[in-house]
């Protein structure tokens, strides 16, 4: 008959640097979820999804994509103003706009596809 002996490690605890250091990284990793969704805005009541590109190869030219349009068009709209602003004040420090398809066109000439609102503008810093 064999005889399988077996050891117990020694039980650790861990020490308390260890545990606050944990603590303070959870905490931190918390905070930094509630930061993202403090900085959405809602508009006409509805978070919109909308992210600015440059077009061209140059920054000044930008796009802006905002879904889903079909929840709000004025709301999609002001969403699709809102992230330009934010594109042009990033990279220019300015707010100005030069819209080349803009957010104040009429209903029947805006850019939508697939649910996505498409805006057009330059960045102009004076």
């Amino acid at each position: 008959m064999t005889q399988i002996r077996t050891k117990t490690l020694p039980r650790v605890s861990p020490s308390p640097v260890v545990l606050t250091a944990l603590l303070l990284i959870a905490a931190l990793m918390l905070s930094a979820c509630a930061e993202r969704k403090a900085d959405r805005v809602a508009f006409d009541g509805v978070f919109f999804r909308s992210n600015a590109s440059k077009l061209d190869k140059k920054r000044d030219r930008f796009e802006v994509s905002v879904t889903p349009a079909s929840a709000s068009i004025d709301g999609a709209r002001e969403a699709g103003r809102y992230e330009a602003v934010r594109y042009c004040i990033a990279n220019f420090g300015s707010s100005e706009i030069a819209w080349v398809d803009g957010p104040d066109a009429e209903d029947g000439t805006l850019t939508i596809a697939n649910d996505r609102l498409l805006l057009r503008g330059v960045c102009d810093p004076q």
